[in-house]
């Protein structure tokens, strides 16, 4: 791991802002270094409103798309919600169908199977829209680069309203109206949002011309928060507003079907880490093992006992998955070893028989142990299907657009992405995409980082800055948690490791006459040898709140140690 302290801001802009906001100067950088720099900024970030959120007429063919809606409504057609099969397309999907559907009766959904139809719209989809009288197809999460597609529904007079928020290709479809605020000619004053999010624009465009205010569409925004959590895009502007008002619902009022994932949680307050760890995976699983279909009806029931049977499945889904998803690992691991690949600079590895709904999660683990761009492929009919992660800076997209000659299909984001290929091409584009990784990913790349905000001492944890960074909440992209550096911490004696394989580490660490705080380090346990001895030793952490029968204190959550040398 490399420790890169961030560029401290010029000392007049701290000084001002730790004035204006009476906080130390390493808050007022904290503040900074995420773009705050005015007490109206200041005033903004802490104090979120619902009435921060944009005008959703201001996104381009939001009044296209209100407008034939309404004419659906007003004709009594019959109207199809269609989402991709994730966390991001199923939560979007419940949102626009269960808001539709509290107006008008004649709404159905449809999830493609990941499996038989792949992601995004599909022939069989849009079939099966034409077979049973849709004459409106709403898509979400997905279809903006569905041109075929589109032009096919049209010929059968299925009209399109796509809500997306990939990358555009070079052609838009012919949809009646494109929602993308990453349209080159959409103007929309924030870009960032998940598909789920653009689909709460929709709604709350509709709700507009209804009349209906913001408070009438709060109580989907658990929905809205969850997509945002589980599709990590950055918590800054509007989706800063959305994940923190959607946190309040979660943890008020949710929807049964959230309440029954996480009734059993023993924790009073959800954060975004909940979200991400205990709903996010679990939604998940039921497109990745079963059918998204499933987490549609659980995040649409209305009956509680209703809600806790599906999560009941759910839970078996996100079981299953978990054993997938460790034995593909481990058969991956041996494929890079069997072929003498750990020393390239990506990763591509196949097997037919993988699982297609845990190759993302296994893709994201093998970066864990080689810090590289991964994909992992499987047999999908009678092509060859990926999901690729990529590590910090480096864009897998472009790079799979840099060999997209030998591919079928592609897309995604910076960070995450799905391909199809023929078999036949899977050696070549390996060997392209190996060398175009080689060409483009910087030295710097290869290492894994630890970015720290800020080096300060123990005494400078005291209880008002824990209330200041509870503030900071929710935490994501653009605005992580902040992680310190502390030197000349030693361990007072009480360092041991945890773990059936004692790969985690717990110490007791104070610094000169400071008092000492509980740490501890997941994944350290090798490192156990540093803090032995009353040898100084550096940290690098994020704060945390741990309670242990009914008593609430300061824990270190450890990123790494290392020799006061260094």
């Amino acid at each position: 791991m490399r420790w890169t302290l961030k560029q401290k801001p010029s000392q007049d802009k701290v000084s001002h802002l730790a004035q204006a906001l009476n906080v130390e100067d390493f808050v007022a950088t904290l503040l900074i270094q995420r773009g705050i720099e005015t007490f109206e900024d200041a005033k903004n970030f802490f104090r979120p409103k619902l009435e921060h959120l944009h005008d959703p007429f201001l996104m381009k063919d939001m009044d296209k798309a209100v407008s034939r809606i309404e004419l659906a409504i007003k004709n009594q057609e019959n109207i199809l919600v269609f989402g991709d099969y994730d966390v991001d397309g199923t939560t979007a999907v419940s949102l626009v169908s269960a808001y539709l559907k509290s107006h008008f009766p004649n709404i159905a959904t449809y999830i493609p199977d990941r499996y038989a139809e792949g992601y995004g719209i599909s022939f069989k989809g849009i079939d099966f829209a034409d077979d049973n009288g849709f004459s409106l197809i709403i898509a979400l999460d997905c279809g903006i680069k569905s041109i075929e597609h589109i032009a096919y529904a049209k010929e059968k007079n299925i009209d399109f309203i796509i809500c997306d928020h990939h990358r555009p290709g070079e052609f838009l479809p012919d949809a009646v109206a494109v929602l993308d605020p990453k349209r080159d000619d959409c103007f929309y004053p924030y870009d960032e949002l998940c598909g789920c999010g653009v689909g709460f624009k929709l709604i709350q465009a509709l709700g507009t011309n209804r009349g209906e205010t913001i408070d009438d569409l709060v109580q989907y925004l658990d929905l809205v928060a969850t997509a945002i959590a589980a599709d990590i895009v950055p918590i800054t502007g509007e989706n800063r507003v959305l994940a923190y008002f959607g946190l309040q619902v979660i943890n008020s009022d949710p929807r049964p079907g959230i309440k029954a994932l996480v009734h059993q949680v023993k924790k009073k307050t959800l954060d975004i880490t909940d979200v991400v760890f205990i709903v996010a995976p679990r939604i998940n699983a039921a497109g990745r093992i079963k059918h998204g279909n499933h987490a549609v009806e659980l995040l649409t029931e209305f009956n509680f006992e209703q809600a806790q049977q599906f999560a009941s499945e759910i839970e078996q889904y996100n079981s299953d998955r978990k054993d997938l998803d460790k034995q593909i690992t481990k058969e991956a691991f041996q494929q890079i070893l069997t072929n003498n690949e750990q020393d390239r600079f990506s990763t591509v590895v196949f097997q037919e028989d993988w699982h297609k709904g845990v190759i993302g999660i296994v893709a994201s683990r093998l970066i864990e142990t080689y810090y590289r761009p991964t994909l992992v492929f499987t047999k999908s009919g009678d092509k060859y299907a990926a999901s690729a992660r990529s590590v910090k800076g480096f864009d897998v997209y472009n790079a799979l657009d840099a060999c997209s000659q030998h591919l079928e299909q592609f897309g995604g984001h910076m960070y995450a992405a799905g391909m199809t290929l023929k078999a036949e091409n899977y050696k070549t584009f390996k060997q392209a995409f190996e060398k175009q990784v080689e060409e483009t990913i910087l030295p710097e790349m290869r290492t894994p980082e630890i970015e720290v905000d800020a080096e300060i001492n123990f005494s400078d944890i005291t209880p008002k800055l824990i209330r200041i960074l509870k503030q900071f909440e929710p935490f994501g992209p653009l605005n992580m948690t902040p992680v310190f550096m502390t030197k000349d911490a030693k361990d007072t004696g009480y360092a041991k490791t945890l773990g059936a394989e004692e790969e985690h580490l717990r110490l007791f660490v104070k610094q000169n006459n400071s008092e000492g705080i509980a740490a501890i380090g997941f994944g350290l346990g090798k490192k156990i040898d540093i803090v032995k001895n009353q040898k100084p030793f550096q940290l690098a952490y994020s704060l945390a709140e741990n309670e242990w029968n009914g008593t609430v204190s300061t824990q270190l959550m450890l990123k790494d140690i290392r020799t006061n040398e260094n």
